[in-house]
């Protein structure tokens, strides 16, 4: 077995690493978005926001069988290691699988990780495959679409109404794009209301969220070519953001589009400021860009809050996805 790093600007690898993610979506996941050898070349180039994640091919006797991931953080969480380990549908069983984890755990021993943990679709091949080394399912997450051409546009502005005589202390605020350098401490401060999110069983620690964070997160969008679409709930008596929502519209694929964050700080809470944030955003779409077609979203399924509100936006369960992780 070879297991050799790939780099974003290795056209060459790049397909063949393409090929073998193209090839497992098709097997575990038919319905989620195909893989483009652009997309994943920009993707290993700047990642989620610029924290480092490092790609691998792995080959059999000159035969790509499989892909992996390891990856790290920047700002919080540094006893983490996050592997992705997938295998070629054709080349399964073989014991691929299992090298390619032995050759992560050892990387993650070197860099003096305590704890490491997987993903994978809710499928009992790979949900054995983890127990056997080792990791217990830790999380269940919902993957969920909304296709905006079957939104109710009557229910979508009663929603919207109702959420708005709810907050009349509240004003909407609209972002395209970077956030201005003025605003970055306060939106900073409303981001790590996400850590309120539920985290079930997993063993993480709260993420940090300051404003160089932000920055990165956004550069590394941008450079992705994804539109960021921000709308801020923000209090009128004291100015403070309350809560946020994000979309990121993909700019190779403009029909398709991305929810990110949405939260509320606590202290604001009980104002249906939710609702009010995802209806204004389908609302601004609608405006603005209305080629897109669909908007995919994920939430821990003990969510309950966040998942009504999709619910009741008409997002679809497309599958859930279990979250491992062992100690080290």
């Amino acid at each position: 077995m070879d297991i050799q790093q790939v780099s974003w600007d290795d056209a060459e690898a790049v397909r063949r690493t393409t090929e073998i993610n193209e090839a497992v979506r098709l097997f575990e996941q038919p319905w989620s978005h195909p893989y483009l050898a652009e997309t994943t070349a920009l993707s290993m180039r700047y990642g989620w926001d610029g924290e480092p994640t490092d790609h691998y091919l792995v080959t059999v006797d000159g035969t790509d069988v499989a892909v992996a991931q390891y990856e790290t953080a920047t700002y919080d969480n540094h006893h983490i290691a996050w592997f992705g380990v997938d295998v070629h549908p054709e080349h399964r069983r073989n014991g691929h699988g299992s090298a390619v984890l032995a050759f992560l755990l050892e990387r993650a021993r070197k860099d003096g990780k305590t704890s490491v943990g997987m993903d994978s679709w809710a499928m009992s091949g790979p949900e054995a495959f983890a127990a056997r080394h080792g990791f217990e399912r830790k999380q269940v997450s919902v993957n969920r679409r909304q296709r905006l051409a079957k939104v109710d546009r009557a229910t979508l502005d009663r929603l919207h109404d109702e959420a708005l005589a709810a907050a009349a202390d509240y004003e909407l605020v609209r972002r395209v794009g970077a956030t201005p350098e003025a605003e970055l401490p306060a939106l900073a401060k409303l981001t790590e209301a996400i850590n309120d999110a539920p985290l079930d069983d997993l063993e993480i620690d709260d993420e940090a969220y300051p404003p160089e964070r932000i920055v990165a997160y956004e550069s590394a969008q941008a450079g992705q070519g994804h539109v960021l679409h921000r709308v801020y709930a923000r209090h009128r008596g004291t100015g403070e953001l309350a809560g946020h929502t994000v979309v990121a519209v993909e700019g190779l694929r403009p029909s398709i589009a991305h929810q990110h964050d949405t939260s509320v700080v606590r202290s604001h809470r009980g104002h249906r400021l939710g609702v009010l944030l995802k209806t204004d955003m389908v609302r601004w779409l609608a405006e603005t860009q209305p080629q897109v077609e669909t908007i995919d979203t994920w939430n821990a399924e003990s969510n309950d809050h966040m998942i009504g509100v999709n619910e009741a936006l008409g997002y679809e369960i497309l599958s859930r996805a279990y979250a491992y992780q062992r100690s080290l």
